[in-house]
């Protein structure tokens, strides 16, 4: 069992940046995937970007692209999305989840665990 809890959120300026983290339970957070998935007000929650366990591998959706970054650091059991150049259309609700697939999954099926989302805003 893992738990997740995202923090980092808030409101900023287009053009600005935040630095999301989901902080996780348990000592095997170094075995799972790690994703960030975000949902707009009335749109399906869709995949942002996912990081191996080891963090060597990490992959985008191609939206947030050269503006973002997901690292981990295992001995904190911490999982960050660096989020530059924001743009009103980032706007959502930001959820980190853990998969136990061991690869790079991009559906929201493929991960086990999830946070409880924090919310973050681009005004104009």
């Amino acid at each position: 069992q893992v738990q997740l809890v995202e923090s980092g959120g808030g409101l900023v300026q287009a053009g600005g940046s935040l630095r999301l983290s989901c902080a996780a339970s348990g000592r095997t957070f170094g075995n799972y995937v790690m994703g960030w998935f975000r949902q707009a007000p009335g749109k399906e929650r869709e995949f942002v970007a996912a990081i191996t366990p080891s963090g060597r591998i990490t992959s985008y959706t191609d939206s947030v692209k050269g503006r973002s970054t997901i690292s981990r650091d295992n001995a904190k059991n911490t999982v960050y999305l660096q989020m530059n150049s924001l743009k009103p259309e980032d706007t959502a609700v930001y959820y980190c989840a853990a998969s136990t697939t061991g690869w790079i999954m991009k559906a929201m099926a493929d991960y086990n665990y999830w946070g409880q989302g924090t919310q973050v805003t681009v005004s104009s």
